[in-house]
């Protein structure tokens, strides 16, 4: 038995398999391009390295695919052979453990399974950082933070990756609230690893959070090398800047980064389609016609409509498909959520609640029932956070449930939202903000007819 760059044990037999393990470890943590390429190395150099197998599984469910599951299948299979074959370390079977309880349909005893890998081993960097991911795709922030301030203590600048658990722990921090000390340690981890796009992105939230867009697109456009090499986690750092852009009001100048930047490659990985359906709206809520950008998204999502991984992307989907006028794909993705929040497990939960109702909402919003949509969506709000994502990401939805509500002409409701998402962001006015409390004065200042 061996150790790894995390200075936790590995079952590795070889020097080979051992660097191309410490390199993925490395592309994993920095959103690198090259993480399956390093362990596609991994595994051909020892095809008995269960807790490759075992990461292949996990990193196949975390992009949120159908098809994945298969993948997933197939890599628990050979964990389970690889540790059969030979003697494997307690963390490799907590990785095969995890893997294992996803599959069946209970993502947080994949997290019980990494916490208990990181118990014994608090050093180990690798599942450190699976267990946030784990955790933000199911909205836990509280958990994102209590267990990476375990982990803190094993990561002393004597620790080769002790910049990537600074940002992992800055934007802990900044999901609850705390965005002084989030801005403060992401910029220290960024001085220890200047490639971690999470990190650099975690001090972004900090700037949209607070309203200082000037100060978020200077600091990402002075961190270019943390994010301009990484996988598709570039595109949500130009969505982040788009954002920024925004709040400025410089409106067409985030239309031109959707599509010189965020949409340069046409994928359909949800997080890409998130990127996009939700920049799209916010821009229709500004006024701004975005043409017919929604007709590629549209065409992309509705082969998508029975995924059922998470409420989280199926959600933009459905923003996708409105947008593109596709309501026969919409109506089989309403459909299709109904049969979903009569299942059983963790997932089915979250389609049951919050997840009707905020598709319900969507639907309602773009066919322009405005009253419905604020009723809906404000259904939905007090689970929302349990879909995933960031304040950021589900910042959208309130934004359409406020702009529902002034619509609709329910001003009390919308100014309570209001106040909610003004307090979330400690008092600091965005332009979203303050220009929504001038249509509500006005509005209260027209006569009823």
């Amino acid at each position: 038995m061996t150790v790894d760059i995390c200075n936790a044990s590995v079952s590795l037999q070889s020097a080979e398999a051992l660097t191309s393990w410490n390199a993925m470890i490395r592309a994993f943590l920095a959103h690198g391009t090259a993480t399956p390429q390093h362990l596609g190395a991994t595994l051909e150099a020892d095809p008995d390295f269960a807790m490759a197998h075992a990461a292949r599984g996990l990193f196949s469910l975390m992009l949120g695919r159908a098809e994945m599951w298969a993948v997933a299948e197939g890599a628990l299979a050979s964990a389970k052979s690889a540790r059969a074959a030979r003697p494997i370390s307690d963390r490799e079977a907590c990785w095969i453990d995890a893997l294992e309880a996803w599959l069946a349909m209970h993502p947080t005893g994949a997290i019980a399974a990494l916490e208990k890998a990181l118990q014994d081993q608090p050093q180990d960097t690798l599942s450190a950082k699976a267990s946030q991911a784990i955790r933000f795709i199911l909205g836990d922030a509280a958990g994102m933070r209590r267990s990476i301030e375990r982990a803190l203590p094993a990561h002393g600048p004597d620790h080769p990756l002790c910049g990537y658990v600074l940002g992992c722990h800055a934007f802990a921090l900044e999901e609850t609230g705390e965005y002084a000390r989030a801005e403060h340690t992401g910029r220290a981890g960024l001085t220890y690893a200047p490639d971690d796009a999470w990190g650099l992105h975690a001090v972004a939230h900090v700037h949209d959070m607070r309203a200082e867009p000037g100060a978020g697109i200077t600091l990402i456009e002075n961190h270019k090398s943390a994010w301009d090499g990484s996988n598709n986690f570039r595109y949500h750092v130009w969505w982040h800047k788009a954002l920024l852009h925004l709040d400025l009001g410089q409106l067409d100048l985030a239309l031109s980064l959707y599509d010189s930047q965020i949409r340069a490659d046409k994928t359909d990985d949800y997080r890409d389609i998130a990127n996009a359906t939700s920049l799209l709206m916010r821009l229709e809520l500004e006024g701004i016609d975005v043409g017919t950008r929604w007709d590629e998204l549209g065409a992309l999502a509705a082969p998508r409509i029975d995924d059922g991984c998470l409420v989280f992307a199926d959600l933009h989907y459905m923003l996708a498909l409105s947008g593109a006028k596709e309501g026969t794909a919409a109506d089989a993705m309403a459909a299709r959520f109904a049969r979903d929040a009569k299942d059983s497990g963790e997932m089915a939960a979250r389609v049951a609640d919050p997840g009707l109702a905020a598709l319900d909402g969507l639907n309602a919003f773009a066919e322009g029932r405005y009253g419905d949509a604020f009723t809906l969506l404000a259904k939905a709000r007090p689970k929302m956070q349990s879909i995933g994502g960031s304040h950021a990401q589900r910042d959208l939805f309130e934004r359409m449930t406020i702009d529902a509500g002034l619509r609709a002409g329910h001003l009390d409701g919308a100014e309570a939202i209001l106040l909610d998402r003004l307090a979330l962001r400690a008092g600091h006015e965005d332009r979203f903000t303050a220009t929504r409390f001038d249509r509500l004065s006005t509005a209260r200042r027209i006569p009823a007819q």
